[in-house]
């Protein structure tokens, strides 16, 4: 994802330079991270909500859902296509941070993953403590791969560094069930495999499960992508299988903003 900002606001507007010392200073607050095309985005009720949750969670405060899609408008005022990023923090009121990046695209072909035995803190939810997972994820692409594959005991899989993953076994698909943050696009695809004639389920899933599986695809806000590979074991890409998948993303609407 490109670190170029086009636009960066704090509750709708440009912010003052002291404004930005706590953002910088203090790492306590959530987010959620988006892809906009044509001044719409997919799930924007899911993002809306998990702002709204994580705020009452962390900060014991109601954050109006009205008002982040204001601040949302404006900073988009006019940029149709961004990659778009809400964080939410408590230096005293409520602050709402957007920043405008140019939008991103998905890897053009099947990712390798490297496991590590690492869980995020309060997986659940999509904090700014992110140093654990960014670092493993780095040091995985230095050695070859695309992404770290975060376990828990017995190699139990979690998510990616940035993604969730998903396994299919011939018959339906398997989201593991470890702690992990519940992204929105795998919010917004699973009612669609089931219409799709994919059941899917969320059960425990380990390394040592691995080769019996047919294929598995990870999942963010920029897209699908099939996975050829993880640690030493090379899982079968089956383009079928995954034009299903993409078939129902493609049915995911596109909500204006």
């Amino acid at each position: 994802m490109s670190t170029t900002v086009i636009r960066l606001e704090i509750d709708g507007r440009e912010p003052k330079i002291e404004e930005l010392y706590h953002p910088i200073l203090v790492n306590y607050g959530h987010f959620t991270a988006m892809q906009v095309r044509g001044g719409r985005v997919q799930g924007l009720a899911l993002h809306l909500d998990r702002l709204v949750a994580a705020t009452r969670e962390l900060f014991a405060a109601e954050l109006d859902p009205a008002l982040v899609r204001d601040h949302l408008r404006h900073a988009l005022r006019d940029v149709p296509d961004a990659a778009v990023r809400i964080n939410v923090y408590r230096p005293g009121d409520l602050m709402v941070l957007v920043a405008v990046r140019p939008p991103t695209d998905p890897a053009p072909g099947p990712v390798s993953l490297r496991s590590v035995p690492y869980q995020r803190p309060a997986a659940h939810l999509k904090h700014l403590g992110s140093f654990g997972q960014l670092y493993h994820g780095h040091a995985a692409e230095r050695d070859g791969f695309d992404d770290a594959l975060l376990t828990g005991p017995g190699g139990e899989i979690a998510e990616s560094a940035v993604h969730n993953i998903a396994f299919f076994d011939g018959t339906g698909v398997t989201w593991p069930s470890a702690p992990h943050l519940p992204g929105i696009m795998m919010q917004l695809l699973r009612p669609r495999l089931a219409e799709a004639g994919l059941p899917d389920r969320s059960a425990s899933v380990r390394l040592a499960d691995l080769a019996g599986y047919r294929a598995a695809f990870v999942t963010n806000s920029i897209g699908i992508v099939p996975v050829d590979r993880v640690d030493d074991v090379h899982l079968p890409l089956d383009p079928a299988f995954m034009a299903r998948v993409e078939a129902a993303a493609a049915a995911i609407p596109w909500d204006d903003i």
